[in-house]
């Protein structure tokens, strides 16, 4: 091969060319072949590559060139050069620095953590959602004096439902379409521009509000203006479902100072809501937060929950309640609840991991991915110890929050308990040193981030499904079910514990489970519920929290832990609303509230295992003598006296409890939406229907009757078919199925029975066999005209069946013959046969079907009847006895055929 010409000097000026020509150099195609390979050699430990900046400063050294735009084109062509040498993605030069060892790339998809060197990770939406690119963030503030509850007056307005009829439509976004389901993300959402769901303002005059909702945690799907000031407004369901409408997220812009607005949600689904006892909506100015540093708030007056329509069968709720804004033309937000986004937790994890200190004792690791692609963050809380022996005795404590994403109140109470046991506080210190803390800090990001209340972007309510094996259907359920369970391989776990939210009950409690296999256990459940009610008096409920294992919570994260060997397993539930009890009396939540439910949490963990049993067996005591309280007012209702003995175990536990009150998902259970969908159109393609016994039998009989029977029908006129399917068609199946051995019944009881009808045609005689597979056999002849004088007397002749069971040969005999019977044979393999035999012996059809009646067995006239163990699945396909006899009854003249026909084959 020649060799290729040097290239010139106006070639190179161009950066591509110039690129092109190193490429080349080190592959070999020029004269300077050698020194080039030796310059790009990686493995030689006596040079190292030079950096970009080196390069750049050898080939501009003595040119004419020193432009800006020319130093960056020389630039780009290093560093593509530097690329091409390197030939791997894997390996990093650090062109900042100057030259330096080059370093491998941190592994995409493993350790996907925040750092601080790299933006957050952006969240994954599903293609079919639009999402604006604005970044709503809000300020934490907490109100200087408490927020009371509203007080009912009992003539709040409940507005009649107008609908886009007689309204006007000012936000809608497209809803998913129905019966669809999720199949892909990317970064942004839907492809394309994004479309502009709400109208446009006339002029500044116009007074109308315009509402965004497509942000991340936003949950608005349709705005009707129905009045100068009132809307309507409808809530987009949980993503892939029909129902779940209860977490409100929007925004309000182009407002009015002083005026007073009604707004009304009008697509709510449950019966029961905390707006009913005093709950305010929140919400949020943006011009108040930049000016006066305020964030959100309880607003709202005539606050009324009522049912106003049903559609599809299914009850709606409206609730309405009015505001005034505070600022002419602000930006405000509505919310149902303090929002707690994707990105605010990783904004939180951002910061935990670039504290040099708190990155010390808190390892930041991947879960798993979400079914979007979003990552599950997995925290590891500990102090290190130099002593593995003192490592391996410390306990578990696992904690996880946001399965039902609208529940925002267990992301604040995660982050309090987050603050505090990253803290540098004397007991976060003894925290760390006792037990290894597993954070599962938010487990549903995918609904998080489209705005779900209570379902995954599988349309199925994960805490529901902690029993799952679809691996790829629920990845965080169960991953965090197997995280548990190696967890539990190597050392116990003391507490489990999910924090959610609820939306019918006030105050903080917890739903537990009963250790009724243990007795040295006893009661030992309610204990760390009963001292948080102790330590946080005024937010947690004691009396409210239940321990009873219902069969539809199953697949709870509190159960399935439970059942794992985890005793003290709980779900606290937060209230959306306010506390009841003490100083907080009638007052609601702030977010500050619900952060410092986690610092009790874990001041209730070093009171539960305390070494000094005095608090512990304090508790025990007191829960004996509520039990036992509990028990006496049972006994009193049952009407039974006021003695407890014998109580005890007369009455359960179970018994004294109510159920716990959590939201009913039984209609979000069962196969993901993707699967479901799947099922739904394999069990919608047409199969085949299969024809039932009584349809078997009639076509076996009809075709048995065409094909023996049709030179006689033919000169009577008539035929016996809709006799003999008429007769089997009216006797009902026996139930009981015996092993009886054939019954021959004598000739005056068979015509005396009610089975021969009168409108059966000709002679029948009716033989009855009971067996695992009765039968009934019917032997018949057609009338005939009078037998003429000099006729052969009548004979009886074994019919030539040309198949044989179990290799019996043709014309065998057996005993136990009838009275009427003088030669027998054995019945061949078809279930319904046209015999014909010779031109001087007369047609005889031979019909075999289900015996439907029971007939007592007459002493010494049996005959033994086939194999005893005749399969049930055999009924589908009935085969003749192995054994059988049968008498020809009448003879009648033989018929004018002049050869001998051969069976019909039987049909398939």
């Amino acid at each position: 091969m020649s060799p290729v010409q040097e290239p010139t000097p106006e070639l190179l000026a161009d950066p591509y060319e110039s690129f092109m020509h190193h490429h080349l150099q080190y592959y070999g195609y020029f004269r300077d072949e050698e020194k080039t390979a030796e310059s790009s050699s990686l493995a030689s430990r006596e040079r190292r590559p030079k950096s970009s900046y080196s390069l750049l400063e050898q080939e501009s050294g003595g040119s004419d060139r020193n432009s800006l735009q020319d130093n960056r084109k020389k630039l780009i062509c290093s560093l593509m050069l530097e690329a091409a040498l390197l030939k791997s993605k894997q390996l990093l030069f650090n062109h900042l620095e100057g030259p330096g060892v080059p370093c491998l790339r941190e592994p995409r998809g493993l350790f996907a953590v925040p750092t601080s060197r790299g933006p957050l990770q952006a969240p994954r939406w599903p293609v079919e959602c639009e999402v604006i690119k604005e970044q709503i963030q809000h300020i934490e503030w907490v109100p200087s004096e408490p927020e009371p509850f509203y007080q009912s007056t009992g003539n709040e307005p409940a507005p009649l439902i107008v609908g886009k009829e007689k309204g006007t439509v000012v936000y809608h976004i497209k809803p998913v379409a129905k019966g669809s389901y999720f199949t892909c993300s990317r970064v942004g959402g839907a492809r394309g521009p994004i479309t502009s769901p709400a109208i446009s303002l006339e002029g500044p005059e116009d007074t109308t509000l315009l509402f965004e909702s497509r942000f991340e945690s936003g949950n608005l799907q349709k705005a009707v203006r129905v009045g100068p000031y009132e809307y309507e407004l409808t809530l987009r369901m949980d993503l892939y479902t029909n129902k779940h409408t209860q977490w409100f997220y929007f925004q309000v812009r182009n407002t009015r100072k002083g005026i007073t607005y009604r707004f009304s949600i009008v697509n709510l689904m449950k019966p029961k809501s905390l707006y009913s006892m005093g709950m305010k909506p929140l919400l949020y100015s943006q011009r108040d937060a930049q000016t006066h540093g305020v964030g959100w708030r309880r607003e709202g007056g005539n606050i009324r929950y009522y049912r106003c329509s049903s559609e599809e069968g299914q009850a709606m709720y409206c609730l309405t309640w009015t505001a005034c804004f505070p600022h002419d033309h602000d930006t405000c937000y509505f919310a149902h609840f303090y929002p707690y986004t994707f990105s605010d937790l990783q904004r939180y994890l951002l910061a935990v991991v670039s504290d040099p200190v708190r990155s010390q004792y808190c390892k930041l690791r991947v879960l798993c991915s979400s079914l979007a692609g979003n990552t599950v963050y997995l925290l590891t809380i500990t102090s290190p110890s130099q002593n593995p022996a003192a490592t391996a005795a410390k306990k578990a404590v696992v904690l996880s929050a946001r399965v039902h994403p609208g529940e925002t109140n267990g992301s604040w109470v995660m982050r309090g308990f987050l603050d505090f046991i990253l803290s540098d506080s004397p007991d976060a210190q003894l925290l760390r040193e006792l037990f290894i803390f597993k954070v599962v800090p938010m487990l549903n990001p995918d609904g998080v981030i489209v705005g779900n209340y209570r379902c995954s972007l599988a349309g199925r309510d994960l805490n529901r499904n902690y029993q799952t094996i679809l691996k790829e259907s629920f990845p965080c359920i169960w991953h965090t079910r197997s995280m548990i369970q190696r967890v539990l391989e190597e050392r116990e776990v003391l507490l489990y514990c999910d924090f959610h939210g609820h939306s019918r009950k006030n105050n903080v409690f917890m739903y537990g489970c009963n250790n009724k296999s243990a007795p040295s256990q006893w009661l030992h459940e309610r204990i760390f519920p009963l001292m948080l009610s102790k330590n946080a008096p005024d937010k947690f409920s004691f009396h409210s929290c239940k321990f009873k294992v219902q069969k539809s919570k199953e697949g709870t994260g509190r159960i399935v832990m439970w059942r794992m060997g985890i005793p003290n397993s709980y779900t606290m539930e937060s209230t959306f609303s306010g506390s009841t009890l003490g100083r907080k009396s009638d007052s609601h939540f702030t977010s500050e509230d619900l952060k410092s439910l986690g610092y009790h949490i874990c001041d209730t963990l070093l009171d539960f295992c305390d070494p000094d049993r005095t608090k512990f067996l304090q508790c025990l005591s007191e829960l004996q003598e509520l039990l036992q309280h509990q028990i006496h007012q049972k006994l009193k209702d049952l009407g039974r006296g006021q003695d407890s003995d014998g109580a005890w175990s007369d009455i359960s536990l179970s018994d004294i409890e109510s159920s716990t009150s959590g939201s009913n998902s039984s209609q979000s259970d069962g196969l993901p939406a993707h699967l479901l969908s799947m099922a739904e159109k394999f069990h919608q393609k047409k199969k085949k229907r299969l024809r039932t016994r009584k349809e078997r039998n009639e076509l076996h009989q009809k075709y048995a009757l065409s094909q023996g029977l049709t030179c006689q029908d033919k000169t009577l006129g008539r035929t016996p078919e809709a006799g003999l399917i008429s007769d089997l068609q009216r006797r009902k199946p026996n139930a009981r199925q015996e092993k009886l051995p054939v019954c021959l019944l004598p000739e005056e009881r068979l015509w005396e029975s009610k089975l021969c009808h009168q409108h059966s045609p000709g002679p029948e005689r009716l033989w009855k066999a009971r067996q695992p597979q009765p039968l009934l056999i019917t032997m018949l002849t057609l009338p005939q005209p009078q037998r003429p004088a000099g006729v052969s007397p009548t004979r009886e002749h074994p019919p030539p069946f040309h198949a044989q069971l179990d290799g019996e040969p043709h014309g065998s005999q057996h005993a136990g013959r009838s009275t009427l019977a003088h030669s027998a044979s054995t019945v061949g393999a078809s279930p319904s046969r046209s015999v014909w035999w010779g031109p001087e012996q007369p047609t005889v059809t031979l019909l075999l079907s289900r015996n439907l009646f029971r007939r007592p067995q007459v002493p010494g006239q049996s005959v033994p009847v086939g194999s005893p163990k005749l399969k049930q699945s055999q009924s589908q396909h009935l085969l003749p006895p192995r054994r059988v006899t049968w008498s020809l009854l009448e003879l009648q003249p033989p018929c004018m055929e002049p050869e001998r026909r051969k069976s019909p084959s039987w049909p398939q």
